[in-house]
């Protein structure tokens, strides 16, 4: 089975525009993110895939490898899709860019879950923990995700799933985090089909895929990820290197 990593990395970010290209001890997040990906020793290759001829240099003029995305795209997944489009492949591993501080653990649980699936019942992995605190669990920036007795993801929303009508009834509430692990032949479906309602509603790729009805095998860990979404939290991955 060969298993790569693409990490899809986009120069404008709406909350912190250039985020991938500010310093973080010397090196770019976005360079961080990529030697992060590559020291944990899991893939096979790791590519960083951009729209942006700065990131394109700066991963390629510090030896490593990185494609340019041809067209405009909506998210991580269509980007990732066009740049694999023509690699032979079996399982794609999507990194964030915005989060240099991988963990391998979690990442080698998702790549078991392909390794396990011997009937090809799972088209995608992703991850998920715990939320106690209810300000985080009513925040719709921190996506929720509900599953099935199987692990299988039944649907995500910004809002809080489930509703609490009753309390104290078991309910754990769970955060999304964006790392996906994609059989080759659903990302390519996923490029290929058109957005549908619910996506363009709560605004979550992943909610394609579930409307045409691949299934998301969700891992729970306790690993939450450290991402760089605002100048606050490049000061905290600051001090956070530093420690």
């Amino acid at each position: 089975m060969k298993i790569i990593a693409v990490i899809p990395a986009r120069y404008a970010s709406t909350r912190f525009p250039a985020k991938l290209m500010q310093d973080l001890g010397g090196k770019t997040v976005i360079l961080r993110t990529y030697e992060a990906a590559i020291s944990t020793n899991l893939f096979d290759d790791v590519f960083v895939v951009t729209d942006s001829d700065l990131i394109y240099n700066e991963i390629i003029s510090n030896g490593g490898k990185a494609i340019m995305s041809i067209k405009e795209h909506e998210s991580g997944s269509d980007r990732i899709a066009e740049a694999v489009e023509n690699m032979d492949v079996d399982v794609v591993i999507n990194v964030q860019g915005d989060e240099p501080f991988i963990n391998k653990k979690p990442l080698e649980e998702l790549i078991e879950v392909f390794k396990k699936d011997t009937e090809k019942k799972v088209d995608l992995g992703s991850l998920m923990f715990q939320i106690i605190d209810k300000e985080e669990i009513n925040n719709p920036n921190n996506v929720k995700v509900i599953t099935d007795q199987q692990g299988f993801a039944l649907y995500f929303s910004r809002s809080v799933i489930p509703f609490p009508r009753e309390e104290n009834v078991g309910v754990r509430y769970m955060k999304h985090i964006g790392i996906y692990a994609f059989r080759k032949e659903a990302l390519m479906d996923f490029y290929r089909l058109p957005m549908l309602s619910l996506e363009a509603s709560e605004k979550l790729e992943q909610l394609r895929y579930l409307e045409y009805g691949k299934r998301i095998k969700m891992v729970e860990t306790t690993h939450g990820s450290i991402g760089i979404d605002t100048p606050e939290d490049l000061e905290k991955a600051r001090i956070l290197l530093n420690n």
